[in-house]
């Protein structure tokens, strides 16, 4: 029997495999948009913020020396005189030709009191004046030199406040005697005079009150200066045995020699220069002049404001012939005469009663010649064209035998 086949079983059909189901792919997380400024032009570029540059060391200046400093400020000063100077002959150059005098510039007036209520020191208003004072004179002098005559010689006190009053760049000319300026003003050859006044402790100076009965010049202005005396030598203190100085110096120092040079023989000489040049040059003798005479003639001060009033100033006078503006602070002068008889002057000074004007000053000296009598010299504040001024002096007219009003001008304050 034929053996069977074992028959090969068919592999059964697998079922086909089902398409595997295909996750859903994750979305990425959304990013957060970063906010734009405003100011960016495109919202879809990222603005990025550029690195802050480290700063640059610098090296360290160096502080300035004192002397650094001074050099730099005396450049600007130097730059600012030049330019106020510019300023000031453009100024003075205009009232030149506008036919202004000179000397009588109210807006110099002006300056003076802004100067003192803005300086707050440590410099003084005297020093802070001198200072402007002749950054005005030497303006002045490019467009016009001033000629002044003065009761001489160099260094005397009258010198000092010709100084003060028109700096060093106006042609300053000694004269030896008051009436000796009168004269050069008188003829031309100057266009002011200085001549002391009034001394707070010698009062009147006769001489120059009697040159205003010969000539007729005006009173143009003032100077107050503080007068101090020293005692000056080129010996010592001990070997002094001779004292020269004017006779009003000596005076204001009278009791201070009795007391402390009571050995010394005192001699009069014409002004306190003059004393200091013979102190120079003759051993043994001293002078009694101020501090800047010691150091121009080469003198020890061997002992300082020897005067015996503390408050000695002296009024100097500026002589012209021209009128000055008013100020609003101005003093006037005038000579008087009137009948000699009981009463006159008190009448005659009613007038100014009534009118509230304050007189300063009044002094009286005898008329020359023959004639019983008496002339008067008043200071009152107040310009004469001040119409209270103008109807005391109309008033005053009618009483006066004699009336001469010498000039309105600004009123000073005493200079140290």
């Amino acid at each position: 029997m034929a053996k069977k086949r074992p028959t090969k079983k068919k592999p059964a059909k697998r079922a086909p495999k089902k398409a595997a189901r295909k996750k859903p792919a994750k979305k990425a997380p959304a990013q957060k948009k970063k906010l734009v400024s405003r100011k960016t032009k495109s919202p879809r570029t990222a603005v990025r913020k550029k690195p802050t540059p480290k700063p640059v060391e610098r090296p360290r200046k160096k502080p300035q020396s004192p002397e650094q400093k001074l050099g730099s400020l005396d450049r600007q000063i130097l730059k600012l005189i030049n330019e106020r100077a510019q300023l000031t002959v453009a100024q003075i150059s205009e009232q030149a030709a506008a036919d202004v005098d000179l000397f009588d510039n109210p807006l110099e007036h002006t300056l003076w009191e802004k100067l003192d209520a803005a300086n707050q020191g440590p410099l003084s208003s005297t020093a802070v004046r001198s200072v402007y004072r002749e950054i005005l004179s030497a303006a002045r002098a490019q467009v016009k030199t001033l000629r002044v005559a003065y009761l001489g010689p160099k260094f005397s006190f009258t010198h000092l406040a010709a100084i003060q009053r028109f700096g060093k760049s106006a042609d300053l000319i000694p004269v030896n005697t008051i009436a000796s300026v009168f004269e050069e003003v008188n003829r031309g050859h100057s266009e002011y005079g200085l001549v002391p006044i009034e001394n707070s402790t010698d009062g009147r100076i006769v001489d120059t009150l009697d040159m205003f009965t010969r000539l007729p010049l005006r009173i143009c202005g003032e100077v107050q200066m503080s007068v101090h005396h020293n005692l000056m030598s080129r010996s010592p203190r001990s070997e002094i045995v001779e004292i020269y100085s004017k006779p009003q110096a000596l005076s204001q120092c009278r009791d201070w020699l009795a007391r402390n040079m009571p050995m010394a023989h005192l001699h009069e000489v014409t002004s306190t220069s003059t004393a200091a040049t013979l102190a120079r040059d003759k051993p043994g003798a001293g002078a009694i002049a101020s501090a800047q005479a010691a150091v121009e003639y080469g003198l020890d001060v061997l002992a300082e404001r020897i005067e015996d009033n503390a408050h000695n100033v002296t009024r100097f006078a500026v002589i012209g012939d021209k009128s000055t503006r008013p100020t609003g602070k101005d003093r006037t002068a005038l000579l008087l005469q009137i009948s000699h008889k009981p009463g006159s002057l008190s009448e005659a000074l009613g007038g100014f009663k009534r009118a509230k004007i304050n007189l300063t000053w009044i002094e009286s000296f005898p008329l020359r010649g023959p004639e019983v009598g008496y002339l008067f010299f008043l200071d009152f504040e107040g310009h004469m064209k001040d119409a209270s001024i103008k109807r005391a002096l109309a008033e005053l007219e009618q009483k006066a035998v004699r009336l001469e009003v010498l000039g309105s001008y600004p009123r000073s304050e005493p200079l140290d």
